[in-house]
């Protein structure tokens, strides 16, 4: 079994967007919550101005973030009504074709990180 994977992503929210991305983010929750039991934090934050969102996605392995992908551009075709990606953070190791796929087109202006390596800490998926 492979290291868990933290995948953050961070957009802008188009103006006059929000209200209607506030409904669709519900939805895709709901969604996520039912289709994709291998993800196991979906968590959705805005700034303060409500011009920003980032959304942290927790995955016990690298096969759950594969089959988290499955679906992802039928998923996100909705959501591009309502935001523009800004940047992608991924910490731990993916598969390869996971990671190939979540690299920015160059020249798009999405700034990317990646941290591969677990120095070390836990996460609790149950309680103890």
């Amino acid at each position: 079994m492979s290291e868990p994977i933290v995948f953050i992503s961070h957009f802008k929210i188009k103006q006059g967007k929000l209200d209607g991305l506030k409904q669709h983010s519900q939805k895709m929750t709901e969604l996520i919550k039912a289709e994709k039991p291998g993800t196991v934090v979906f968590l959705q934050y805005f700034n303060v101005e409500g011009t920003e969102l980032s959304i942290i996605h927790v995955f016990p392995d690298a096969d759950a973030f594969d089959r988290h992908g499955e679906g992802v551009a039928e998923r996100a075709k909705g959501a591009f009504e309502f935001i523009e990606r800004t940047g992608i953070e991924i910490y731990g190791m993916p598969s390869h074709q996971a990671l190939a796929m979540s690299i920015p087109p160059e020249g798009s202006g999405i700034k990317f990180k990646h941290m591969p390596q677990l120095n070390g800490g836990y996460i609790r998926f149950k309680e103890e």
